[in-house]
């Protein structure tokens, strides 16, 4: 049984679906690059994510490539927070923060969060 499947994208989006599979590629693998062509990988797919509004396609990628859904998330946390994270694991992020801030307010001497 064949199990993969295909990603029918528009053309505007194929450079940013290959430099996604080669970032996929990376996080999978990640002793095969620097550190330095790691970040410039990570770099180029945000350029190319910065002017792209989200739609039905851009989804669909993000969605076959979850190391670029995740730099999207990072370029758009200000406006949308962990938007692409399922909702339990960004509540679990967002309780685990909390608590982190509060121990080291704690530590510092400063009152904790309410």
């Amino acid at each position: 049984m064949d199990t993969s499947h295909v990603l029918v994208l528009p053309q505007r989006l194929k450079a940013l679906a290959e430099m996604a599979a080669l970032l996929q590629r990376l996080d999978a693998q990640p002793l095969s690059v620097s550190p330095a062509q790691y970040r410039q990988v990570v770099q180029q797919l945000a350029h190319q994510l910065e002017p792209l509004a989200m739609d039905e396609a851009l989804d669909r990628l993000l969605q076959a490539f979850p190391a670029a859904a995740t730099v999207y998330e990072n370029l758009h946390y200000n406006q949308a927070g962990l938007c692409r994270a399922p909702l339990e694991t960004a509540l679990n992020a967002e309780m685990a923060a909390t608590a982190l801030i509060q121990a080291v307010r704690i530590g510092s001497g400063k009152p904790p969060l309410a």
